[in-house]
Order: structure tokens, then sequence, then C-alpha cells
């Protein structure tokens, strides 16, 4: 098995609900965490998806040669305080990534930059404390608490993407909305979707008691 599919969307971008269809098609997932029950690896069992990916690159360059177990990664990144591992907002290793996998299909999960916001504060303490208080890529410890900075970190992301990947056809930012998300990433990976929809939502802290 060889891991072929990345996901570079930041959380609550829809990053589960990508993972869960390409589960639903067949493919072994990681998402976020290394599932104890799909690894017999001690060392990679429990671990973070992003941790990994940076253990690889500083091993041997390529960031994931320790991930060949799945077939995709869903989210990536991981902020569990003192451990903070942000690879897709990691211009190495993005760039590492293409050299030593020239075939791996990159999806960036997007959507509405304001609806990502609102959902990183209501999730949990991910907006309200530990962005703010992590040291993240883009966003450095003190800053995301303020009016707007969610938004700018958000779309300064997509905003590097599109420019590390101008013109790639390995790259696809999907709006995870759209009426053709299945088709688009059907057609980006060469790969039927049988299931689309909305997976990980908040129920407990909707929208509207935002």
């Amino acid at each position: 098995m060889t891991c072929r599919i990345v996901n570079l969307g930041l959380p609550k971008s829809g990053t589960t609900t990508l993972g869960t269809a390409l589960e639903r098609a067949g493919l072994t997932v990681a998402d976020h965490k290394i599932r104890r029950g799909q690894c017999n690896d001690p060392a990679l069992a429990g671990s973070f998806v992003g941790k990994q990916i940076y253990a690889g690159y500083f091993e041997c360059g390529d960031p994931l040669a320790k991930l060949d177990i799945y077939d995709a990664l869903g989210e990536i990144s991981a902020l569990k305080p003192p451990a903070s591992y942000w690879p897709q907002c990691d211009y190495l290793i993005l760039q590492a990534m293409r050299r030593a996998r020239p075939e791996t299909r990159f999806v960036a999960t997007r959507r509405p930059t304001e609806d990502t916001a609102s959902s990183m504060r209501r999730w949990g303490n991910l907006g309200t404390q530990r962005l703010p208080n992590g040291s993240v890529p883009g966003l450095p410890h003190g800053f995301g608490a303020e009016p707007g900075a969610l938004e700018r970190w958000i779309d300064g992301h997509y905003a590097m993407l599109a420019e590390v990947f101008a013109g790639d056809p390995a790259y696809l930012e999907l709006d995870v909305g759209a009426g053709d998300a299945a088709a688009q990433v059907a057609g980006h990976l060469s790969l039927d979707i049988p299931w689309w929809g909305k997976a990980n939502e908040n129920t407990t802290n909707p929208e509207a008691a935002a």
C-alpha cells in the first residue's frame, strides 16, 4: 500500500467529511491520529499523523514514509500542547511531499472562511484558547483571539496553497458544500465516491447558539 491522497485543509474545514467519503469508497484513511486498531506498530499506534509526517521527513526526507499503511490522510494537523504539528502549513513539508511522492494527489477541503472560524471557536477550546495560545505557522503565540484574526489566518493558508500549487493538476481546493463536491473528488482522484454529506458536525454547540 502507498499513501497517495493527502488533505491539506485546516481543522473544521470538512476534513472528516472527506475522510468519511474516502473510507466509504473503500480506502484506508488516517484522520488526525493513527488508530490503534489499524496499526500493530507500537511506535505508530495512537500517535498524531502530523508527528509521523515530520518524523518521516527528518529521518529520510519523505514525509509519507511512515504512513504507507494508509491510502489517504484526512486531517493532518494536531494541537495538544506542547505538541503542535501543522504540515499543511509548512512550505518545507509540502515541497518534500511533492519531491518524494510525485504521484500524490492533494485536496484542500474548504468551507466559507467565516463558517470555519466560527466552528473553530465553538469546537471545545480550539479557537478560543489552543490556537491563540499555541504556536502555529502563520498564527504565532498570542494571536488569534482578536476579531478577524482566525479569518485572516484561514484565508492566508489557502492563498499560500494556491501559490505553492499554482497550475498543478495534482492539487484541488474543494468547497465541501458545493453541489458537485463529490464529483470533483471523484474526478480528481479517479475514484468512485458513493457517499457525500456532513461528518463531525458540532451538534452540542450549533452555529445559531454562537
